[in-house]
């Protein structure tokens, strides 16, 4: 009998041991996830693109604070047809080096919809409720009450940050080209 108590005592000692090194794995865990910055805290940084790496037409969606961003490169000839069409629409792109760009947030401004680009009519569209952009995000068919918003951006050489103010999105706040984002 007391040889039967010593291997009860033995086993109730490692079970202890163990669910005690469990617990302490788990409050190690805990504590080392409450040292790395939060989802929404890693979201709002920058988020750098190299405009070298796009293709003129072809749309690319980029993700900055959890929302998509369009960025298209413009062909000369489309280029060329806004200066002769809507010259005002220019000033929607951003210009580094010799390229042209449309860099918007990727959702309507009417209730938040994300529009598909339609590369053979060179425009957006958000099916919801017929919202209709063109080739530079610019409204052209209601509901939406302006065209996309174009995220806050600052040119670093061929590099374009998105998240920091520069002079060139300070110019199209003061001109009513966009909206704080």
């Amino acid at each position: 009998m007391a040889n039967n108590t010593k291997g009860r005592r033995d086993f109730m000692g490692m079970a202890l041991g163990g669910f005690t090194a469990l617990g302490g794995i788990g409050a190690l865990y805990a504590m080392k996830r409450t040292w790395d910055p939060l989802p929404s805290v890693k979201a709002a940084g920058f988020t750098t693109l190299n405009m070298d790496d796009y293709k003129e037409g072809e749309l690319v969606v980029e993700k900055w604070r959890g929302k998509p961003i369009f960025v298209l490169k413009q062909s000369a000839d489309t280029i060329k047809k806004l200066k002769a069409e809507k010259p005002d629409d220019l000033k929607r792109l951003i210009k580094i080096g010799d390229g042209h760009y449309t860099v918007c947030v990727g959702l309507c401004t009417h209730l938040g919809c994300i529009p598909g680009f339609r590369p053979e009519k060179q425009d957006f569209l958000c099916a919801c409720h017929g919202g209709l952009y063109d080739i530079t995000a610019e409204v052209t068919k209601a509901p939406p009450p302006r065209g996309l918003d174009i995220p806050p951006y600052k040119i670093d050489g061929t590099k374009l940050v998105l998240g920091e103010t520069g002079p060139e999105y300070e110019k199209m706040l003061a001109d009513g080209i966009t909206m704080p984002v």
